[in-house]
């Protein structure tokens, strides 16, 4: 096999496999987040990352496999376009690559979807590699309530929305900031993040879709943008307040956040093969606002 054809040619230092060389899959991923515990793998909980590993050890008759994604979704969301990449012997994959697809559309519960496995090129990163993260939250604002088909998908929300009050609002959001204010702060993590589109449509006459695209974002960040936004809509703030509030610079109890139904991971964008590992490094950095004196 080429080296090119591999994303790490390097061998294992312990382990199942030690010293056999390895090579990296990367995996395109789809799910209905409505009975998952969220993507990363808890006790005694189900969880996408939990049914992927056990499935994939299954088909590729490996003691475990451990998955890494793009972006680690909460319970109850639901994604098109995950991204998720996996580290296997190079001898495993040439004798089970070609049945891998198939094999797990007969093991994995129907909620999970596996549509590609394939080599991923040399730099690949899924976590750090991306430019960016496109999700897409819906919304009905029928009086009536969400249609019974879209009831695991859609967020029901009470008062009529003004689309063009939100996305005057959403405008104001989009750049680099420091989105605290938006954000369950972890320990040691930034809340820096360019938000690169916030955006409302009307899909039909009762059904909005808000697309929220980022090169990352920090927890409970889009849930928390749309329950600001979404009181815009309907009157209750007016359109200057979330970015009043994103000023502020800390955790407002007056955002609400709201549920995770409506949430999809739509897209995962990576740069050109030739460019991955500079980005992977590029995400890795400590990010800094720059002070207002300083110059552009």
């Amino acid at each position: 096999m080429e080296e090119n054809e591999t994303t790490t040619a390097e061998t294992t230092a312990d382990g199942p496999g030690a010293g056999e060389e390895t090579v990296r899959l990367r995996l395109d991923i789809s799910y209905d987040g409505t009975d998952f515990s969220g993507w990363a793998t808890q006790p005694t909980r189900r969880t996408v990352q939990g049914e992927l590993e056990s499935a994939l050890a299954k088909v590729l008759r490996l003691p475990e496999a451990s998955v890494t994604c793009a972006g680690r979704t909460d319970a109850g969301v639901h994604a098109r376009g995950q991204v998720a990449q996996l580290d296997v012997p190079a001898r495993t994959w040439a004798e089970e690559g070609e049945r891998v697809l198939r094999r797990l559309a007969g093991v994995l519960p129907k909620d999970v979807r596996v549509s590609d496995v394939r080599l991923a090129p040399p730099g690949f990163d899924a976590r750090f590699s991306p430019l960016f993260r496109r999700y897409v939250y819906r919304v009905s604002d029928a009086p009536y309530g969400v249609e019974p088909l879209r009831r695991r998908d859609v967020l029901w929300h009470r008062r009529p929305l003004d689309v063009d009050r939100m996305n005057e609002a959403a405008a104001r959001l989009v750049g680099e900031h420091d989105f605290a204010a938006f954000c369950k702060k972890r320990e040691g993590a930034t809340t820096i993040r360019e938000l690169l589109r916030l955006e409302w449509r009307r899909e039909e006459e009762h059904l909005l879709a808000g697309t929220i695209q980022a090169d990352a974002f920090c927890h409970n960040m889009v849930r928390a943008l749309v329950g600001a936004l979404l009181a815009v809509g309907d009157g209750r703030h007016g359109v200057e307040w979330p970015a009043t509030v994103l000023g502020a610079g800390v955790r407002d109890s007056s955002v609400h956040v709201v549920g995770p139904q409506g949430l999809s991971l739509e897209e995962v964008r990576y740069p050109d093969d030739a460019e991955l590992a500079a980005r992977a490094t590029l995400t890795r950095r400590v990010r800094e606002l720059p002070c207002p004196g300083d110059r552009p």
